[in-house]
């Protein structure tokens, strides 16, 4: 299997949303994104998939090491062989790929965040950057375009913590302020340890007007970035557009059913996803 066989095979599996906006891009371009994104997903999955926490950061320890060896011409993973010949063309430095090793190591080292602040380190890192660095990819051609791009990465970011309270709380991770929670009056221990069958009454009012909140704010970040694009880059941004598309029907899925996150992982279909790509790509509607 060749390095950009091995990185079409990863993104694909995924079954990301953004794999649907890489579609609609030409194919050096296409080759550049989908090797990224094979990358933080390789580094992503050692966090996810992680039962041994020092193996985990062994593994972590591995991919800087292996980042620093491309970047002096000695790349040796599949990822990286295929995306270093790419790194020049579209911009892609050192310091953006291990941006995002730090942000999943984030993740090996802390499950609590205290307050809103706090949370928005760990987005630009493991979410901001990618923005950054997937604008590059895309033609961007303003430095404003920039801004806009980790405005919106943040965004996806908390639709993404979002759609997974539960998922996190079972692995013993809360991304929601710790102050936003007490704020709210839902405790800690009803998410690590919730129950369906022996959950309070009053949960699901208290945990769906912590939830509206969240959603409040991610909808502002969508807002703001879409004000934040430059509209000489419109254009160039569109495959960035398709996914916000997407994540924010999630978003509006997700609140919708009420904030029904705790049980369940609540998704858009793959044609529905299709569509408002191919939208945003015939149509320029977001």
């Amino acid at each position: 299997m060749t390095p950009e066989q091995y990185v079409q095979e990863k993104a694909a599996a995924s079954g990301s949303s953004f794999y649907y906006a890489f579609l609609f891009l030409p194919k050096p371009r296409r080759a550049a994104i989908t090797a990224f994104y094979a990358f933080c997903r390789e580094v992503d999955d050692v966090v996810d998939d992680a039962i041994d926490h020092g193996v985990a950061a062994t593994k972590l320890a591995w991919w800087a090491a292996e980042v620093a060896k491309s970047f002096a011409d000695n790349p040796t993973h599949p990822v990286m062989k295929a995306l270093m010949p790419l790194c020049t063309t579209y911009g892609i430095e050192e310091r953006h790929l291990q941006a995002v090793i730090d942000g999943c190591q984030m993740d090996l080292n802390q499950s609590r965040y205290l307050d809103y602040p706090n949370l928005q380190r760990y987005c630009h890192l493991v979410a901001g950057v990618v923005g950054e660095v997937a604008a590059k990819i895309f033609g961007q051609t303003d430095l404003k375009t920039t801004e806009y791009a980790h405005k919106l990465g943040q965004a996806f970011q908390l639709t993404n913590i979002i759609r997974d309270v539960g998922e996190d709380a079972r692995r013993g991770r809360i991304y929601l302020p710790m102050n936003e929670l007490q704020q709210f009056d839902v405790k800690a221990h009803e998410l690590l340890k919730y129950d369906a069958k022996t959950v309070q009454p009053d949960f699901q009012p208290r945990f769906a007007a912590l939830m509206t909140f969240q959603a409040r704010r991610a909808h502002g970040l969508y807002d703001e970035a879409m004000q934040m694009l430059p509209p000489a880059d419109f254009r160039t941004q569109k495959p960035g557009l398709m996914m916000a598309s997407i994540y924010r029907s999630l978003l509006r899925e997700i609140e919708r059913d009420n904030f029904e996150v705790m049980t369940q992982r609540i998704k858009l279909t793959p044609l529905r996803k299709m569509w408002l790509a191919w939208k945003v790509q015939a149509l320029g509607k977001v």
